[in-house]
C-alpha cells in the first residue's frame, strides 16, 4: 500500500523517503551523524507512517522525524525544528532548547539522608 502525504496546500503526493533523508541530512550537516544513521531514521519514519492511515500529513512526518532526531543528535534536532516550525527569532530557539533540555534531562533521584544522589560521587576517604 502506498502512503500519501497531504501537504499544507491540501495537495497529495506519494511519500518519498528521499525527501526525509534530504531534510535530515541538511540538519545533520557537519555533525557526528553518519549516512547509515540518517537512512535508518528515514526507514523508521517510513515504517511508522506505513502502519497508520493511508494519508499522512506533513505535520505527522515532521513530528516523527523530530522524535527520532532528539535521540540521535540534539543540535540536528534544533536545526530541523527551526525550519519545520518556522522559527523567526532567538526566542523561538530558546524555547525549543528549553523544551529539549526538559525532555531529555535525567531525573534526579533523592536517596536517604546522608546518601548521595544517583550518579553523584561519594567523597573519598582521607
Amino acid at each position: 500500500m502506498v502512503t500519501f502525504v497531504v501537504k499544507r496546500s491540501a495537495e497529495r503526493e506519494p511519500f518519498r523517503r528521499e525527501k526525509v533523508i534530504a531534510g535530515v541530512r541538511a540538519a545533520c550537516k557537519n555533525r557526528p551523524v553518519d549516512d547509515d544513521e540518517i537512512e535508518a531514521l528515514a526507514v523508521a519514519v517510513e515504517n511508522e507512517l506505513a502502519h497508520g492511515a493511508r494519508d499522512v500529513t506533513t505535520v505527522q512526518i515532521g513530528v516523527a522525524v523530530l522524535d527520532r532526531l532528539r535521540e540521535l543528535d540534539e543540535v540536528s534536532y534544533i536545526r530541523f525544528a527551526s525550519v519545520y516550525k518556522g522559527f523567526e527569532n532567538l526566542g523561538d530557539f530558546e524555547r525549543e532548547a528549553g523544551l529539549l533540555t526538559k525532555a531529555t534531562a535525567p531525573k534526579q533521584h533523592r536517596m536517604g539522608k546522608g546518601e548521595p544522589a544517583l550518579g553523584a560521587r561519594r567523597p573519598s576517604p582521607s
